[in-house]
């Protein structure tokens, strides 16, 4: 299909007793293949978003679209073309990894040999081959992880929703799932990813959405937002000795000493050959020079605010 693979349009939930809505008026697109970040904090309206585009929640008012079918009036449709891994834990601990595989596929009419082989090539995929006889309940906590996203892939979904997919893994599973992400995404796999850990999002998402009170409140890439804070970019540089009012027509600085050299903090849109030349005019000696950009963490923070949810 050309166009987005997702659209949410003027999004709207309030649910029965709710003085306010949970969600007012959000859209976004999704396009097909990208890794689209949803973020956000607790109570901020995504989960409520993400149970309307996968067919849980039922919208009060606005549209969304999933692979050019309406949520609200083909769900069944859409529940054929997506993939959802919560954040919490929903295998069949009783049952082996072979069989949670193998059952999920026959929901969606997978033959018995279909299925087998389906199985097995996700189990090789997610370092799990020669486990899969093993019962889940002796799973460590990222082998279950990676079962629960192998288990997702069993239909081969256009579009798979990840909640939080690496909450309190070791760096080594966090790491293999990054790497396995990034694969589907390779593959064409179109991915909604919802987290709270920055280094992840900054690192695996195309764009991001940032939402706030059931709000949209910035959509971007990341280096995008980077760009809404104040004094999102400059340079640190350092120097033998301060250089006193040497920087000042170039932005804001800020200064502390490092040893028996000066660090400066410079924000602002100078250019690296202007940084260098105000230094030496100003009869300093520069040390080293690095790009300083905020993080998107910072931008969460800027946008959402320090309140506890």
């Amino acid at each position: 299909m050309s166009g987005p693979i997702v659209t949410v349009a003027e999004l709207r939930k309030r649910y029965a007793g709710a003085p306010d809505e949970a969600v007012k008026g959000i859209s976004f697109e999704i396009h097909p293949g990208e890794i689209f970040g949803l973020l956000g904090p607790n109570g901020a309206g995504k989960t409520t978003t993400i149970g309307v585009m996968t067919t849980r929640v039922v919208a009060t008012g606005g549209s969304v679209t999933v692979d050019g079918f309406d949520v609200s009036k083909d769900p069944t449709a859409v529940k054929q073309r997506i993939a959802v891994v919560p954040q919490r834990p929903n295998l069949d601990r009783s049952l082996t990894a072979l069989e949670n595989l193998t059952f999920h596929a026959a929901y969606f009419g997978f033959s018995r040999r279909e299925r087998k082989e389906r199985a097995e090539e996700l189990l090789r995929a997610f370092g799990l081959e020669g486990r899969g006889g093993d019962r889940v309940d002796f799973y460590s906590g990222g082998m279950a992880q990676r079962l629960m996203i192998a288990r997702a892939l069993m239909h081969r979904p256009r579009i798979l929703f990840l909640d939080e997919p690496t909450t309190g893994l070791d760096p080594q599973a966090r790491l293999f799932l990054w790497d396995q992400i990034e694969a589907l995404k390779a593959g064409g796999t179109t991915i909604l990813l919802t987290t709270h850990d920055m280094v992840e999002a900054e690192r695996l998402c195309d764009r991001i959405a940032i939402v706030d009170h059931g709000e949209r409140i910035a959509l971007d890439t990341p280096r995008g937002l980077r760009q809404l804070l104040p004094s999102g970019e400059g340079f640190e540089l350092i120097t033998e000795a301060p250089v006193p009012g040497g920087l000042d027509a170039l932005g804001r600085a800020e200064t502390d000493e490092v040893g028996d050299r000066t660090r400066t903090r410079l924000f602002g849109d100078a250019q690296p050959a202007a940084v260098a030349q105000a230094v030496e005019s100003a009869g300093g000696t520069l040390v080293s020079l690095r790009r300083l950009e905020g993080t998107l963490e910072d931008v969460f923070v800027h946008l959402t605010g320090r309140e506890l949810r």
